[in-house]
């Protein structure tokens, strides 16, 4: 945590007010900077959904927290004042009388990871509930206990935010808490961030894909015997349905993959409990994202090489081999092994399930840059461009990128001035 701001804020319905501080505070406790960590960045640790920056004339600069957390990647000298209008921006929004009041912070993180990739984060936070706590300490005789009123636990912070310095013309990628459920709290989410989630045929494809692989690999034998075979052939099955089909349907996916009564009722209980647990929702239905499924399915082809064949039906959607007796020593292909100590796959592979951080197009274009801007781009004969504009004709239909040969495009990322 490189920075870290604390102002108050009230209820202006309930006549209270905003207090702001004049300067960031300086941690210099290793303990409190750990304890603070802790307090900020754990309720993100079942964030499973990404949000965007948005607003509802379509103008992202009318976004007021969007254009202050882009003033401070920019300028991070103008944090501390960014912080303040932030907390006036939170009070401004606060429009209902059961709305409690606060502090409000705002920290700046260094190398905090999302989806694979590493990247600078604004953190911001409000605490509302307050505890009573006592403090045993001991003494000659025997010992005392104080109290201290009015106390922030650490394990209860009540609403919280991490804004990702990456897809800046997207919106950024955001995740978000709210641990609120009146309706007083949705103005975290909708008046204040004013978030939409970020919900594509690809990313809907690959959530349904990694949900059910959790169930078959760590629920269903749970409440059925089954092998390790058999749980491979499931898994092969579901990406057999997503490379065939060209909509997605729950009820047709299970019946086809699952085929069992007893299964289709537990997989639906474990993908509710999911979206509960996780406050998310998968939709029942939508269009396959072909480049989620089958070109990853060609890279990892490739990545095994000569003993895709001998070891396809052991390998999951993700490149993971199921099995330990792949030939490590003597062989050509790097290797990584998982964190669940049995499953394998080439190191050619990493980050496979966020490609890199590059979106394929799709052949219909469906999935081409929301925002005209620059970016970086591959092109069918491989060519990489580190800078390539977008723009896009709405009343044509017609992009910039129309018939060029481009297959893959990410945002570019802000390079960082050095230090000293």
């Amino acid at each position: 945590m490189k920075s870290l701001s604390v102002h108050h804020t009230g209820n202006k319905l309930q006549d209270e007010y905003y207090k702001l501080s004049d300067a960031p505070l300086e941690i210099k406790d290793d303990l409190l900077n750990n304890l603070l960590m802790q307090f900020f960045l754990k309720p993100f640790e079942k964030s499973n959904e990404v949000f965007r920056f948005h607003h509802p004339n379509n103008n992202l600069s009318l976004n007021q927290v969007y254009n202050y957390a882009s003033n401070i990647f920019d300028l991070p000298s103008y944090f501390h004042d960014a912080t303040a209008e932030l907390a006036k921006h939170l009070y401004d929004v606060t429009n209902h009388p059961k709305i409690k009041s606060g502090e409000f912070y705002v920290a700046y993180f260094e190398n905090v990871q999302i989806e694979g990739d590493l990247h600078n984060a604004i953190g911001i936070f409000k605490s509302e509930t307050k505890d009573t706590y006592l403090s045993v300490s001991p003494k000659q005789d025997g010992f005392s206990i104080t109290y201290e009123q009015e106390g922030v636990s650490i394990n209860k912070l009540d609403k919280g935010c991490l804004i990702f310095d990456t897809e800046m013309y997207e919106g950024y990628k955001v995740v978000v808490f709210d641990q609120s459920k009146s309706d007083a709290g949705s103005y975290w989410k909708d008046e204040f961030l004013q978030l939409i989630v970020r919900n594509d045929n690809y990313t809907q494809t690959g959530n349904i894909l990694g949900v059910f692989k959790n169930f078959v690999t760590e629920k269903l034998d749970e409440d059925f015997e089954i092998s390790k075979t058999d749980k491979i052939d499931l898994l092969n099955k579901s990406v057999k349905y997503f490379k065939e089909k060209e909509t997605f349907d729950t009820h047709e996916f299970t019946n086809e993959v699952l085929a069992n009564k007893e299964a289709i009722d537990l997989f639906s209980n474990y993908k509710k409990s999911y979206e509960e647990e996780y406050e998310t929702t998968i939709a029942e239905s939508f269009d396959i994202s072909d480049a989620a499924v089958k070109a990853k399915q060609e890279a990892i082809k490739k990545a095994y090489g000569e003993h895709f064949e001998t070891v396809k039906t052991f390998i999951d959607e993700n490149g993971w081999m199921f099995t330990i007796d792949f030939p490590t020593q003597n062989n050509s292909i790097d290797i990584e092994f998982h964190k669940n100590g049995y499953s394998l796959r080439p190191i050619s592979l990493s980050n496979i399930e966020f490609n890199n951080g590059w979106t394929r197009i799709e052949p219909d274009g469906s999935n081409l840059p929301e925002k005209d801007g620059n970016y970086k781009i591959m092109t069918d004969i491989g060519m990489l461009n580190e800078s390539f504009p977008f723009l896009r004709d709405v009343e044509h239909n017609y992009t910039s990128w129309t018939d060029g040969g481009i297959t893959h495009y990410k945002p570019i990322e802000k390079e960082l001035l050095p230090i000293y």
